[in-house]
């Protein structure tokens, strides 16, 4: 074996002109792969960082508090509690935020608009830092009572800057309308979709304009370390709360706010919880990950079926350049599995060499587009909710990439490989071309 191996490596050295050239081939297409998962993993990882950040925890537990059997809000009392409960029952946690959420109309002196909005505490949501870049103001200032949080598109829509002030107006718990007048503090750049929809404004200043108390907020954000386990999570809840004296809701995969009208149609009052997930609250971005999901493995096809035509046709020259060489070892004793052989530890060796060449391109030129910084348009924002492109990628993919690929390689040269070594020694010798 160690001498087909040495022959299968001497053969590629002979050939350079070949071997360049199909190695090339393998080597490019490796890079457009590992190219391709780091922009698809990259694209994927800032749609949940962005999304999970701003809407939605990892594992939710919200719920819905009826003063009356025909009147809900979505908010949670007694969080403190809850909270500890929670961290006792979830040693998968990483880290939680309670949140306080509602819906509001936002009136400057030109314009109004209805949004989301999110009570936060910007001092301990790090993540939050993270996730918004700031066009105007200092977010710091978003801890100061009475003051907002807007994107740069509803801030346009508003014809507002920071400095300016805003009114807020919405119902309270017992049905009554009530307004807070805040101070544009923070400016951001979009992100996405998301941008069109939500403001942001400290949790004691929301509570305010919902008329609740210290120890009341909307939900409580759970982050895993490890977000395959959200499932296993979700359900121990569903289990033990109940077992601890909290009434729960039967789970709706359902965003908050769609829940309202099935809500108020139950004939029960006081505090029920809701547990969701990530993906139960911003359903489209799941949707989005699919369809990222199934281009890329569409893309990665291409590629293969690509690499796979030139690889058959090279093979095949190869072996009619050679068939004299064949015949030549035939005839000296090398017996058909011998050849067979060979021909594959050529194609292994060339697949092999070609695509760690090409992975180790691939992943210079994600990180030097990471460097870059690059700015994306309008159109790409509100798919990933960043306005940068970011690529990541696994070392395990691309290992998996450079495994998978040189493996097709040396698969699809069986076929020649096998032709090769059914050739017959005299027609061989005498062939000529």
């Amino acid at each position: 074996m160690n001498q087909l191996l040495l022959i299968a490596i001497r053969n590629l050295g002979t050939h350079k002109r070949r071997t360049l050239l199909l190695g090339g081939a393998i080597a490019g297409v490796t890079a457009l792969l590992v190219i391709l998962m780091g922009l698809s993993n990259g694209m994927k990882e800032t749609m949940l960082r962005s999304a999970t950040t701003l809407m939605t925890g990892h594992v939710n537990v919200g719920g819905f508090y009826k003063v009356t059997a025909g009147q809900s809000a979505p908010v949670v009392t007694s969080y403190p509690k809850l909270l500890e409960v929670l961290r006792q029952e979830v040693p998968e946690l990483d880290y939680s935020v309670q949140r306080s959420r509602g819906w509001v109309k936002v009136v400057s002196e030109t314009s109004s608009i209805q949004l989301g909005v999110g009570g936060i505490d910007v001092d301990a949501e790090t993540g939050f830092r993270k996730v918004i870049q700031v066009r105007e103001g200092k977010l710091e200032d978003l801890a100061q009572p009475n003051t907002l949080l807007i994107f740069e598109e509803q801030a346009k829509k508003l014809e507002v800057k920071v400095g300016d002030t805003v009114t807020l107006s919405a119902p309270t718990m017992r049905g009554t309308s009530n307004t807070v007048d805040v101070r544009v503090a923070v400016i951001a750049n979009n992100v996405g979709m998301l941008s069109s929809f939500n403001v942001y404004m400290p949790n004691s200043t929301l509570r305010g304009l919902y008329q609740l108390r210290e120890d009341t907020t909307g939900a409580l954000m759970l982050y895993l370390e490890d977000m395959s386990a959200i499932p296993a999570v979700q359900a121990r809840l569903f289990k033990r709360l109940p077992e601890l004296g909290y009434q729960m809701m039967e789970h709706d995969p359902q965003p908050f706010f769609m829940k309202f009208e099935t809500v108020n149609r139950e004939a029960w009052t006081g505090q029920k919880l809701d547990i969701t997930n990530w993906e139960d609250e911003i359903s489209f971005i799941k949707w989005t990950v699919a369809a990222l999901d199934g281009l890329t493995g569409l893309l990665t096809f291409v590629l293969l079926v690509i690499i796979a035509v030139g690889i058959m046709n090279t093979l095949w020259i190869a072996i009619r350049e050679r068939t004299r060489e064949i015949g030549t070892l035939r005839a000296i004793g090398m017996q058909r599995g011998y050849v067979l052989v060979m021909f594959l530890l050529e194609a292994l060796v060339l697949g092999l060499l070609g695509t760690s060449v090409g992975a180790a391109a691939g992943l210079g030129v994600c990180m030097a587009l990471n460097a870059a910084d690059v700015s994306v348009p309008v159109a790409v924002q509100m798919f990933i909710l960043s306005d940068k492109l970011h690529l990541v990628v696994n070392p395990g993919s691309m290992l998996g990439a450079v495994t998978f690929i040189t493996l097709c390689t040396t698969t699809i040269s069986l076929v020649p490989s096998f032709l090769a070594a059914r050739m017959k020694p005299v027609t061989a010798m005498h062939h000529i071309g």
